[in-house]
């Protein structure tokens, strides 16, 4: 369902809600009260559902960026372990360089500790930026369901309305209204 779509919807329950108002029924007044009041929840947790979808997005994204850093040093490790290999074949040739090729060698040592080293925070954090995103998936799903069933309580709501002040619908509404808002606060759990 669009922004639009949903916006459309709105409109249409609060007409519903204001031909109830003016027959004057305090009944379908209190319905039309709740029928607000759901389409605020409903647009509240349908913002929190498109957060966690973009928050889930962004830490994939970041992942994959991260996995591209973290190969690249693991290529830059690989890159100066061969050249210290190279080195120490070079120094166990001996000749007047030999000592220079030792220290070279020991020098690339070095440097590969450091690499791999920051290679492996690097997946670190690409761990976390999925078990991050993971999270926000999981909430997204919850909050689609919550915001799903507020908007069937809007509508049976609107039955009301529409039967003329039976009451089986509103109390219908009213406990898919709080499951929905259970559901809701059991994403962030």
């Amino acid at each position: 369902m669009t922004m639009e779509d949903a916006t459309q919807e709105h409109l249409e329950q609060a007409e519903h809600a204001e031909h109830a108002a003016s027959e004057g029924n305090p009944f379908l007044i209190t319905v039309s009260v709740t029928i607000a009041v759901l389409a605020v929840l409903a647009a509240t947790v349908g913002s929190f559902e498109s957060l966690e979808t973009a928050e889930a997005i962004n830490d994939k994204s970041d992942a994959a960026y991260l996995q591209n850093k973290a190969s690249d040093q693991w290529a830059f490790y690989q890159a100066k372990s061969i050249k210290k290999n190279l080195y120490e074949v070079a120094a166990a040739q001996g000749g007047p360089t030999a000592d220079a090729m030792t220290a070279n060698a020991k020098r690339n040592e070095q440097d590969s500790a450091k690499i791999q080293a920051d290679a492996k925070a690097l997946e670190q954090q690409v761990d976390e930026k999925l078990t991050d995103s993971e999270l926000h998936t999981r909430r997204h799903h919850i909050l689609t369901l919550a915001v799903t069933l507020l908007h069937i309580a809007i509508a049976i709501a609107t039955l009301s309305i529409i039967m003329r002040g039976r009451r089986w619908p509103w109390h219908g509404s009213l406990a898919l209204g709080v499951i929905g808002l259970l559901a809701a606060g059991f994403a962030y759990l």
